[in-house]
């Protein structure tokens, strides 16, 4: 079973910028999609980007033009540069491992069966 861990959160003024980092730790990192999400207080985990094995991307319409995820195969980490930040945005951030290998970008939770311990990221109006 992979360990992936967050980094990066924090609080920031509104129109500011945070840079997320999700380390994991095992094999095959390159073979697997990932995906970040977020979940607000009393809301649902929503779904804000993912990257595929080939680097392939996909975004929520909230965050697209905001928003940039990115992977670093050598390094085992997946990246989301967060820009233009608004106080929506606020929420704790998981990034997560699609469940099978080489398999097509995923947007619902339950395609993803490793999750980090999440990162706390709060924009301030």
């Amino acid at each position: 079973q992979v360990q992936l861990v967050e980094s990066g959160g924090g609080l920031v003024q509104a129109g500011g910028s945070l840079r997320l980092s999700c380390a994991a730790s095992g094999r095959s990192f390159s073979s697997y999609a990932m995906g970040w999400f977020r979940q607000a207080p009393g809301q649902e985990r929503e779904f804000v980007a993912a990257i595929s094995w080939s680097s392939s991307t996909s975004y929520a319409d909230s965050v697209k033009g905001r928003f940039t995820i990115s992977r670093d195969n050598a390094k085992g980490t997946a990246d989301l540069q967060m820009n233009s930040l608004q106080p929506e945005d606020t929420a704790v951030y998981f990034c997560a491992r699609e469940k099978y290998s080489l398999w097509g970008l995923q947007r619902r939770p339950d395609a993803y069966d490793s999750w980090g311990q999440g990162t706390q990221v709060t924009v301030s109006s």
